[in-house]
């Protein structure tokens, strides 16, 4: 540990790696500022300070030299996977940290840590990795002693890649892009403390650190170890996948609200994602962790619950979306109107007001299926509460008018109860984000 703790402002606090690392800084006894968007967000630890700075409107360089003073370092661990809004990789990567690196300069602040990524390069095939180059390039021209991380494939159980990889893990049979290509898995906690290293080395040099995991793997026996490693003895299927058809069903997953996988993952995974693990092996003094050592058995049962939900609960949305679409199919005439007229009779609806009831209750059905596959996370509780009131109430009804429905073989009624509950599991369970 270097001699005395510095001040120390760190850009994505809020996010993954960032706040992470600002964690551990703050518990190293380092005086940690936390930059984030949100003000009223908590800091990854109580003792930090805050600073409200929104990367996305690109605060310049003066902004930053005046909020810098007396700051020994920066970290900028901002980033995006995927565009979104003003959530744009051009503004993100490259426009905001350079800005932030060149207020350090001013500032006089003496050394800086930017995040970057494994395979950035100005002839990258992604724009995301173009975009984290232009970055490092711009902190290498700058009297800074800088630490350029370009990490591979992070694991860390809280991550969004790390919850698909356990879902595809938990799955009995996998579709995978028939590829060569390898990725480097490296433990979050691995990553951190080889930050910490380098910070907390008065004498550290510049340097471009490569994070990888101790040894490639192929994306299979990737998934392979994280299956045992969360404890499911049998193996997996894997049913091959040519590339292309794998990048087109991506680009019409990453169109679903809420997905985590899109067309230019895919391609970043099937260009692979390796290098040598000396660098980081010489920072750390050991190896890094494998990842047939991820999982910690304590976290095992936890983790297997969350892999199986991880696959199950996109599933559950799914039937319950067919469930409205199938339903207002049928009304609207799949199932014979006179059939359906009967029915509402027997409820005590007829002519007109039938006629009503039903194509209404068809086209509220429609709506609430179309919705529950398409809303966007921060809408689907209202979904989900209408879904729930709906069946409530027409269970009641019925239950009210034609009782002797709960006697009935098919049990239209009594299948609501489960129909209720899996609403209910998928509405506490749903994230907003």
């Amino acid at each position: 540990m270097s001699t005395a703790p510095l001040r120390i402002l760190v850009t994505g606090a809020s996010g993954l790696i960032g706040s992470a690392l600002a964690r551990a800084l703050a518990q190293q006894g380092h005086a940690v500022v936390a930059a984030m968007r949100a003000p009223c967000r908590q800091p990854a630890e109580p003792s930090m300070a805050t600073l409200q700075a929104d990367l996305a409107e690109v605060p310049l360089a003066p902004w930053w030299a005046d909020r810098l003073r007396g700051v020994d370092l920066v970290v900028n661990a901002v980033g995006i996977f995927r565009e979104h809004g003003r959530q744009r990789f051009d503004t993100l990567h490259r426009q905001a940290p350079t800005a932030l690196f060149e207020g350090a300069a001013r500032a006089g602040v003496r050394r800086a840590v930017q995040i970057s990524a494994l395979g950035s390069g100005a002839q990258a095939a992604s724009a995301y990795h173009r975009s984290k180059h232009a970055a490092d390039t711009a902190l290498r021209a700058l009297p800074l002693t800088s630490l350029v991380v370009q990490p591979s494939l992070v694991y860390a159980p809280a991550g969004a890649s790390t919850r698909l990889f356990h879902g595809l893990a938990a799955l009995p049979l996998i579709a995978l892009p028939a590829t060569p290509a390898q990725v480097q898995p490296l433990h979050l906690d691995d990553l951190v403390q080889a930050i910490l290293c380098w910070i907390n080395d008065p004498a550290a040099q510049s340097m471009t650190l490569a994070a990888v995991g101790p040894q490639p793997l192929g994306l299979q026996a990737y998934l392979a170890t994280l299956r045992r490693a969360l404890g499911w003895r049998r193996a997996a299927w894997v049913l091959p996948v040519p590339p292309r058809l794998a990048v087109a069903a991506a680009g019409v997953l990453g169109r679903l609200p809420g997905s985590t996988v899109d067309a230019e993952a895919v391609r970043m995974l099937l260009r692979g994602n390796t290098a040598e693990a000396a660098a980081i092996t010489g920072l750390l003094g050991h190896a890094p962790r494998a990842p047939a050592a991820f999982v910690a058995p304590s976290e095992r049962p936890a983790l297997r619950q969350a892999a199986a939900l991880q696959v199950l609960l996109p599933l559950g949305r799914a039937s319950v979306a067919v469930v409205w679409l199938w339903t207002a199919a049928v009304s609207l005439g799949l199932y014979p109107v006179a059939g359906s007229l009967e029915l509402l009779a027997d409820f005590g609806l007829q002519g007109r007001p039938a006629l009503v009831a039903l194509y209404a209750g068809a086209l509220l059905d429609l709506a609430l299926g179309l919705a529950t596959l398409l809303a966007p996370p921060r809408h689907m509780g209202r979904v989900w509460c209408a879904q729930l009131l709906l069946i409530a109430g027409y269970t009641a009804l019925i239950t009210l008018r034609m009782p002797h429905w709960w006697l009935h073989p098919y049990g239209p009624l009594s299948k609501n109860l489960p129909m209720l509950a899996l609403i209910g599991v998928l509405w506490a369970t749903q994230r907003t984000r």
